[in-house]
């Protein structure tokens, strides 16, 4: 079967890289996000898909459209003739003049019709669930609201969104060959919309925490590991920390204890242990070393 693969980070290579590897299925395209700059030099990027393809001398064709809300991307895909496109982190909505062109099989990275949208493995972290998984759903004109092809369940308990990634990753890209083959057998299954949640696009700002609940600042600092990951109202970035304890009343941000090499430090609920922090501009260090350097003790206020 001839397929189309749309996608853009590294979830998306796992499955792609299955795709590859299945003989009896053929990518003919790679649809991704144009290249972007990245970093302070901002040195232009290309996608993880396309880094990949290039990577491994692959002969698939590459195509990088900046909105498929153009004919001409519809007469491209068209002509490769794909018995199906499968969809998985793109990055843009597709419109119904591409969903239209072949069966679109999306691998989204949650059990729907939970955590529809851009951000649903954070989600599932940051709610404290004990499961999650992958979807294989029949893409329709709706965010996240086809039918049901298949599932895969995962265990997520203290897993952080890099964890979770790579253990989806691999969930979606054995999910979707199944998917794909047996496709004409499967009874699709509609979405319970009254069941269904919505994960919002992450921004800089959720990043910013407290010392209230070491719970909830657990599953903050596990969730945005990668970005925009957790900093305190001064700026001070936590960049390793772990809960220590779920239940009792301490002040919040005092040090409780100072150890080796990490401090205790106490929330209105809870405790925290942090091993390494970020002042602004300046570069990741040792919680020691930062405490030192600011004259803190036991009974002082992290900030």
């Amino acid at each position: 079967m001839k397929i189309v693969f749309m996608g853009t980070p590294s979830y998306a290579t796992e499955i792609l890289k299955a795709l590859l590897k299945a003989p009896d299925m053929e990518v003919v395209l790679l649809v991704t996000q144009p290249d972007k700059p990245v970093g302070r030099k901002q040195i232009l990027t290309p996608p993880d898909t396309k880094k990949y393809l290039l990577e491994t001398g692959s002969q698939i064709d590459i195509y990088q459209p900046q909105t498929l809300r153009d004919e001409k991307v519809v007469t491209k895909i068209v002509s490769y003739a794909p018995d199906f496109i499968v969809v998985a982190a793109y990055g843009q909505i597709l419109p119904e003049s591409v969903l239209a062109i072949a069966p679109c099989i999306n691998l989204h990275a949650s059990l729907l019709p939970k955590y529809r949208g851009a951000s649903p493995i954070q989600a599932a972290i940051l709610a404290g669930d004990r499961y999650s998984g992958v979807t294989a759903m029949r893409m329709d004109k709706g965010l996240d609201t086809g039918d049901m092809l298949g599932f895969s369940v995962v265990d997520i308990r203290e897993m952080d969104a890099s964890r979770l990634f790579a253990k989806l990753s691999e969930e979606a890209a054995k999910l979707c060959v199944e998917t794909l083959r047996r496709f004409d057998m499967i009874e699709p299954l509609p979405q319970n919309g009254c069941d269904s949640s919505y994960a919002p696009k992450i921004t800089k700002a959720d990043g910013l925490v407290d010392f209230d609940d070491a719970v909830k600042l657990d599953a903050k600092y596990r969730a945005f590991i990668f970005w925009p990951g957790v900093y305190l109202q001064s700026g001070l970035k936590l960049k390793s920390l772990r809960l220590v304890v779920k239940e009792g009343n301490y002040p919040e941000g005092e040090i409780l204890e100072i150890a080796d090499d990490h401090i205790i430090v106490g929330c209105r609920r809870g405790k925290v242990a942090i091993d390494m922090v970020q002042p602004p501009s300046k570069k990741e260090m040792s919680v020691i070393d930062y405490i030192h350097g600011k004259r803190l003790d036991v009974g002082d206020t992290l900030s």
